[in-house]
């Protein structure tokens, strides 16, 4: 997958690891479109890099999705690389008040559903390009689920397994449109702070993204997560005992 003159979305672009990727695809000469819910970040953002346009739209609103859709197509005759990254988690303990329906459904309207909708309604316009990617920013919990970010984890288990289907589907239907699959570790956002406990910064991420793209190499398990994976396949409950002591 080339890495050079894309037009890229990026979901939850304003921060984290969505800026990261983006300042790490705007320096390659790349045309950015990040989008979230917060204006003046994303403007600050959008401001430090070259090349990049923001856009404010809240994924998990329908029509919000479909005025985006229609403003890229219009400004930007489309797209050739969607990365869904924005997400939510909630941090708690499992108990019988902790209200784990309610923050479980919130977790899987912007880490699940938001992500099958809007990939749904770009298909077209990915299809269409001569080479074109999505790429879904998921966890080291999909692999192995984290106690205290429990629903989180099964958010990231779902999304990792549509992602494979998707990809399936595509490498018979559409093969120059290539699916691409993210697992960092614990990294340091505004979603992990307070945690102490070892994290991998955004710029890593973008970094293992970039190496990825270009070799074609579609799971790709940042810092942590490669050892983390091996003893998964090994043994993964004691990979999942072995993650939860840790963390």
């Amino acid at each position: 997958m080339k890495t050079t003159d894309n037009t890229v979305l990026i979901t939850g672009g304003g921060s984290g690891i969505g800026l990261a990727i983006a300042s790490a695809l705007a320096q390659k000469g790349n045309r950015i479109i990040i989008t979230g819910r917060n204006e003046a970040k994303l403007k600050a953002a959008a401001a430090t890099l070259p090349n990049t346009t923001p856009i404010v739209s809240d994924i998990t609103n329908a029509d919000d999705v479909d005025q985006l859709i229609k403003q890229i197509n219009a400004d930007f005759g489309g797209i050739d690389i969607l990365v869904n990254n924005a997400g939510t988690a909630f941090a708690y303990q499992l108990s019988a008040t902790a209200d784990a329906y309610g923050k479980a459904k919130q977790e899987m309207e912007v880490n699940y559903f938001s992500i099958i909708r809007l990939t749904e309604k770009l298909l077209p316009t990915l299809a269409e390009k001569e080479e074109s990617a999505i790429v879904n920013i998921s966890s080291v919990a999909a692999f192995v689920p984290i106690q205290f970010i429990a629903t989180y984890s099964a958010t990231k288990a779902a999304l990792h397994a549509y992602t494979q289907t998707l990809r399936l589907t595509l490498e018979q239907t559409t093969p120059t449109l290539k699916v691409f699959e993210v697992f960092p570790p614990f990294v340091a956002t505004e979603m992990t702070k307070g945690l102490t406990i070892p994290m991998l910064p955004p710029s890593a991420v973008a970094d293992d993204l970039l190496a990825g793209l270009a070799q074609d190499q579609f799971e790709i398990k940042t810092g942590a997560t490669k050892d983390m994976y091996q003893h998964y396949l090994s043994s993964p409950e004691a990979a999942v005992r072995t993650y939860n002591s840790a963390a």
